[in-house]
């Protein structure tokens, strides 16, 4: 598995592995039925979530094996946060989770405005005391950018500034949108497609990912 950071877009990390290629290529295909798009959408979240959490803080602690005392590496400070804007990140929850069984879920509930396609939040819940959490921040498309960077900003709004953001697939137009409201924010995806419609969809994409990973396409 590699990463490769875009040459125009230094806030974009793209993970790519020879698995995860094939897994988006069954991710995108319109037969792909809603069972295989859900099981999908968690292998390639495993993937992501590996890459995302390498620089989370450790610590020592002294354990016992069968035959002696041992020095090993753990995992320190407050337990991280997941946080999935609904209704698609839901979808990635349990790959993360799957790593890190301890971590927090929060939840943040945008629905975007098909005329004008502003987003809006109509729900807000994380872990009290969280300025020091590191959040991790999903949903499978990153197409124009707007509920992903409303989902930071009351983030940001709340002290909390350890944020990183993971998607499956990423439009240009989100990815600069992200670049210009949060250059801090490393936002890490399987893979940048070629643009959106004029509808606001990522092109070529896979579609609705909440329709699909939902059966209400």
């Amino acid at each position: 598995m590699s990463i490769k950071t875009h040459p125009v877009f230094p806030n974009l990390h793209l993970v790519e592995h020879p698995l995860i290629a094939h897994k988006m290529a069954l991710l995108r295909d319109r037969a792909t039925a809603t069972k295989t798009f859900k099981e999908l959408v968690h292998e390639i979240t495993l993937f992501l979530a590996y890459e995302v959490t390498k620089d989370l803080p450790t610590t020592t602690k002294t354990i016992h094996t069968p035959l002696e005392s041992y020095k090993a590496t753990v995992m320190s400070g407050k337990k991280p946060v997941i946080l999935p804007i609904l209704r698609a990140g839901i979808g990635m929850v349990e790959g993360f989770l799957q790593l890190m069984p301890s971590a927090r879920v929060g939840h943040i509930g945008l629905y975007r405005d098909e005329a004008t396609l502003t987003p809006h939040r109509y729900y807000f819940k994380i872990p009290a005391a969280s300025e020091d959490r590191q959040f991790f921040v999903c949903d499978p498309m990153l197409a124009t950018g707007g509920s992903a960077c409303i989902a930071i900003d009351e983030l940001k709004a709340r002290n909390i500034q350890r944020i990183v953001f993971i998607c499956l697939v990423a439009a240009p137009e989100g990815v600069k949108q992200m670049l210009e409201h949060h250059p801090d924010v490393d936002v890490f995806t399987a893979a940048l497609d070629r643009q959106l419609s004029d509808k606001g969809y990522i092109l070529p994409g896979l579609g609705d990912a909440g329709d699909r990973l939902f059966g209400t396409r």
